[in-house]
C-alpha cells in the first residue's frame, strides 16, 4: 500500500487489486460511521481510494501503511436487476473474441452476478466486476461519437451501462432500459460501489 497526498487535505491511496481497493474502501466507510475518522469524501477507483478534506493526511497516510487492512465483509443481499435485450452492434465480434456464438455471450453475461467496483466516466456510470479473466474483451478500435442511453457494454474485465448518450470505445453486447442516473430520486444513481447486479434477458439476441 502507498499513500501520495494529493494537495493540501486529500490522500491517495494505491494497493495491489481492485479487490484490495473494495476493502480500503469499505473500511474507511465504517471508521466514518463510528466517528474515527474525518474527511470530506471517500472515492474508490480500479486499485487506488481518494480521501478529500482530511484534517491531517500525514498522519493518516502513516497509519494506512503500517496497519493491515481487514478483508471486506461480504457483499450486501439485495441485489439489482437490470432487464437487457442483447442485441448490441458488437455482440457478434464479442462472441468471436470469445469463440462461442451470440447466444452463449448472452448466457455466460446473464448468468454472471456482478458488482461494482467503482463509479466514474459519467454520473451513474458503474464499472462492475465478476466476468472471469478469460472473458475479458479489448476496446474498439475506433470509438464511437455517440453512444446510446443504456447501451450494455464491455471493455477489458468491466462490464458498464452508459447512463445517458456519449462518445464511447466499450464493446456493445446489449440495452436496457433502466435508468442510471436520475437527478430526482434519491439517490440519484441507481448503481454504487459495492451493488450487486444481474443482468435480466428480454427478448433474443
Amino acid at each position: 500500500m502507498r499513500a501520495l497526498p494529493v494537495g493540501d487535505d486529500a490522500l491517495l491511496v494505491e494497493v495491489a487489486s481492485g479487490e484490495e481497493a473494495r476493502a480500503l474502501h469499505t473500511e474507511l466507510l465504517r471508521r466514518c460511521a463510528e466517528g474515527s475518522l474525518s474527511v470530506r469524501e471517500v472515492v474508490p477507483a480500479a486499485r487506488t481510494v481518494l480521501l478529500d478534506g482530511l484534517p491531517d493526511p500525514a498522519r493518516l497516510a502513516r497509519e494506512l501503511t503500517t496497519a493491515a487492512v481487514p478483508p471486506a465483509p461480504p457483499r450486501a443481499r439485495d441485489v439489482v436487476e437490470l432487464p437487457v435485450r442483447y442485441d448490441g452492434p458488437d455482440l457478434a465480434d464479442v462472441a468471436a473474441h470469445w469463440g462461442v456464438a451470440p447466444r452463449e455471450v448472452a448466457r455466460i453475461h446473464a448468468h454472471t452476478e456482478f458488482s461494482v467496483a467503482f463509479c466514474g466516466f459519467a454520473p451513474g456510470f458503474g464499472y462492475l466486476t465478476g466476468l472471469p479473466p478469460r472473458y475479458d474483451v479489448p476496446r474498439r478500435a475506433t470509438p464511437r461519437t455517440a453512444v446510446p442511453a443504456g447501451a450494455v457494454a464491455l471493455a477489458g474485465p468491466y462490464t458498464g451501462v452508459y447512463p445517458r448518450s456519449s462518445p464511447g470505445g466499450w464493446q456493445l453486447i446489449g440495452t436496457t432500459d433502466s435508468v442510471l442516473w436520475d437527478h430526482t430520486r434519491v439517490p440519484a444513481a441507481l448503481l454504487s460501489p459495492g451493488t450487486r447486479v444481474r443482468f435480466v434477458p428480454v427478448g433474443h439476441p
